[in-house]
């Protein structure tokens, strides 16, 4: 399948705004009354309501998940639902204001967001490893503003790891459940350098597809990895990866968390026209294109996608 034959340059990292500052100015008419939107808090409140979901999401990992099939033959089960539930009540409560994009929702048609600014929420990303039961599915939270994830959360419930991204990336061990740690008693993250013996690739692990071999077969990849769900995004946003291809279908509420942690690490994720992943893409039903996430921004290299 052809894909994008553009050339990934070194120059379209240098296109990403990075933004220096945690206060968001918003246009007037735009959720929150133009007041600027606050995106570390924004982001503790995700991991806050990520937490308690995350308690009914395993109490569905560990007895009969229910599972089924939606009418795009993607599968789903009752921990999507029963956390998705929790998360949009939480999001009503807590941040009223700021309209809500949610995966199970949308697959019953509700697939509308007005304005510029809003969450994306994926209950159960990775339910295939979910239902696997190999521990690598997360629950993601994102906010778009303007097209960019400027605050996001993946946490992994099965593996006690929770990734918090606004205007830094922040990330510990806790447990479903549990009170978040502040700011200071978690671990700050940051992409690396590439790695002078050649990079760390990650790939999807129920997704492989002939376009993405061929992308990895021109970089120098020294090791090449498996992961499920933003665990991806999170490795390279943490340093333990430098490269996440991706040809396959997404949606952006699969991307945003994810995206948003990465960004807040320092890394960039772009599309096949060397721009910043954009979200809010309504007239594509919010699909997403081919992308590369990256850590280290030297490391993109002068070369054709397949």
């Amino acid at each position: 399948m052809a894909v994008c034959r553009s050339v990934w340059g070194i120059h379209a990292a240098k296109q990403l705004i990075l933004m220096a500052f945690e206060m968001i100015p918003l246009p007037a008419g735009t959720p929150n009354n133009g007041a600027p939107l606050d995106r570390d808090a924004i982001a503790e409140i995700f991991a806050e309501i990520a937490l308690e979901a995350a308690v009914a999401v395993m109490s569905v990992y560990s007895s009969d998940s229910n599972a089924r099939r939606k009418p795009d033959t993607s599968p789903v089960c009752d921990a999507d639902e029963y956390a998705e539930a929790i998360i949009l009540e939480r999001l009503a409560e807590r941040l009223p204001n700021l309209p809500v994009l949610a995966e199970e929702a949308s697959a019953s048609g509700k697939k509308t967001v007005a304005g510029s600014t809003f969450i994306l929420v994926d209950p159960v990303d990775g339910t295939r490893e979910f239902l696997s039961h190999n521990g690598e599915f997360t629950i993601n939270i994102g906010l778009i503003v303007g097209g960019e994830p400027l605050a996001g959360v993946v946490y992994a419930p099965a593996l006690a790891r929770i990734w918090i991204g606004g205007a830094t990336a922040t990330s510990c061990h806790i447990a479903p459940g549990e009170p978040l740690p502040p700011p200071a008693r978690r671990r700050a993250i940051h992409v690396r350098a590439a790695p002078s013996r050649g990079l760390t690739a990650l790939a999807s692990r129920s997704h492989s597809d002939p376009e993405t071999e061929a992308f990895l077969a021109q970089l120098p990849i020294a090791e090449r990895r498996a992961a499920g769900s933003s665990l991806k995004f999170c490795a390279v946003a943490e340093g333990d990866a430098d490269v996440y291809p991706r040809f396959g279908q997404t949606m952006e509420w699969d991307t945003a968390a994810g995206d948003a942690v990465l960004r807040a690490a320092g890394g960039i994720v772009l599309d096949c026209e060397h721009h910043p992943l954009q979200y809010g893409k309504a007239g594509l039903q919010f699909r997403n294109g081919p992308f590369v996430a990256w850590g280290d921004r030297n490391a993109i290299q002068p070369q054709s996608a397949p």
